[in-house]
């Protein structure tokens, strides 16, 4: 770990650089600047589905870890021949001490589809605009990429020896459902190159108060289940100049209308439990005291209600489903013969996938329309325990870090590639370091945006987390 002097050398250069205008590039130190390179390259890397290549910006890492001392059998790049731009990476730093088991670095570089029409700025290009990095992943996930790659490579520039060895997995197929997966992949084909005792993934960090202070810093442990349903409305159509009431559209969009009027009901874990506690006690205002109400009592209809006014609060409470695509129709002067809506499901944990389609049958309410699941995106994710050798170091450097801030663990309301290495017997877990706003910073949607200062601040904190672990 760095000493206080060192922290507070780095923490000082920090402020300065966040005091000046967003963009002077001189005002960093030179390893900042090796790292806004990288992180610059990863995001002006498109990467998505549809326009990009996970395996082109995987050789481009590998082409990084070559050019820092790297052997070539320590780096591993992957992929299938059915997928060819759909590649990925693993890197391995051996750690001295063969008695200690790896820790692995996990991390996504695709990402979801951006058009840039519908976007202020070209979405793959890294732009630096009142302290914030705009761009496609620049929050989900390719900061946190980027640290991971930055740190490997200053610990080979340093001559740093662990006693763990570090793991690095850089995979594709994190946002679809339907496309390769390497997470996935690796964890059924080559569990031997990813064996871990745990590992370091998305989905902590924290959250801000929408102004630039850090609440509460959060560390993942656990998340939901991904599933997604179809709701399909069949008639056997007609002329459009004879209409009857009878039409499928009409009936998928009543049922659409009762299914975006329901919740399904408040369910907790000791987990968010203890984050409504630990978070409501850090705000201090009305939400924080109906969060603090809440954990004490889930029954609490009063506290509900404003806890609820919060999209990732009422997500965290209880499984949720949305609509997320439609289709229906076949010709414009024709009844509709078919029409349909995709239901994206975040399933809470213990809850079954059946159990949840009986659920949206339910709420639908029309026996007429039929409910199936059309995939399944992994295993069902496995509870994770809050082991204290993962969470005190991070509370330990958090408040060298962000001092006063709490930590709290919390249960992911997304779905991660976590779930396939949990599968096989690797607990995964989000460290806090970075953080984002409470809208969400643009993540899956347009103008996506990480906060400059959480970016270098987990950058620095992340590094000697991960020397904590591994040392």
């Amino acid at each position: 770990m760095k000493n206080a002097a060192t922290i507070a050398i780095g923490l000082a250069t920090l402020t300065s650089l966040f005091a000046a205008e967003p963009g002077a590039a001189q005002t960093l130190r030179p390893d900042q600047q090796a790292f806004r390179a990288l992180y610059k390259e990863m995001v002006e890397t498109d990467t998505s589905i549809t326009t990009g290549s996970c395996t082109v910006l995987a050789g481009k890492v590998a082409a990084r870890f070559k050019a820092a001392g790297f052997a070539d059998a320590q780096i591993t790049p992957f992929s299938v021949p059915d997928h060819p731009k759909e590649g990925g990476l693993v890197v391995v730093y051996p750690g001295s001490a063969k008695s200690v088991k790896p820790m692995l670095l996990l991390g996504h570089i695709d990402v979801v589809v951006a058009k840039r029409e519908d976007w202020v700025r070209d979405p793959y290009t890294l732009i630096e605009e009142n302290g914030y990095f705009y761009g496609r992943g620049t929050a989900d996930m390719k900061a946190l990429d980027a640290i991971w790659v930055d740190s490997l490579i200053r610990f080979k520039q340093q001559g740093y020896q662990p006693k763990r060895t570090i793991k690095l997995a850089l995979t594709c197929g994190e946002e679809t459902s339907w496309a390769f997966n390497g997470a996935s992949w690796l964890a059924a084909n080559k569990p031997e190159l990813i064996a871990a005792e745990f590992a370091l993934n998305e989905g902590g960090g924290g959250r801000s108060d929408g102004h630039g202070k850090l609440v509460i810093s959060t560390l993942h442990v656990g998340e939901k289940t991904a599933i997604n349903y179809r709701v399909e409305a069949t008639n056997p159509g007609g002329h459009s100049s004879a209409p009857v009431k009878e039409n499928a559209i009409y009936q998928l969009s009543d049922a659409m209308v009762r299914l975006r009027a329901y919740d399904f009901p408040v369910m907790m874990t000791d987990t968010t439990k203890a984050y409504f506690r630990t978070a409501g006690a850090a705000r201090g205002d009305a939400m924080g005291r109906a969060m603090i109400a809440l954990a004490a009592n889930p029954a609490d209809t009063a506290a509900l209600a404003t806890v609820d006014t919060d999209k990732s609060y009422h997500s965290m409470l209880r499984t949720t489903c949305v609509a997320t695509l439609l289709d229906g129709g076949h010709a414009n002067n024709a009844l509709p013969q078919r029409a349909g809506a995709n239901i994206n499901c975040r399933i809470f944990p213990g809850v079954s996938p059946d159990a949840v389609r009986d659920q949206i049958a339910a709420v639908i309410a029309d026996p007429a329309l039929s409910v199936k699941q059309t995939d399944s995106r992994g295993p069902v994710a496995k509870p994770v325990p809050l082991d204290p050798k993962i969470v005190e170091p991070a509370r330990t450097l958090l408040a060298k870090y962000y001092p006063g801030v709490p930590l709290s663990p919390m249960m992911s309301t997304g779905a991660t590639d976590g779930i396939f290495f949990e599968a096989i017997g690797i607990p995964v877990y989000g460290p806090p370091g970075t953080y984002g706003d409470p809208d969400g910073n643009g993540t899956h949607g347009l103008n996506e945006r990480a906060i400059v200062k959480a970016v270098y601040s987990g950058r620095d904190y992340l590094f000697d987390l991960i020397k904590a672990y591994a040392g």
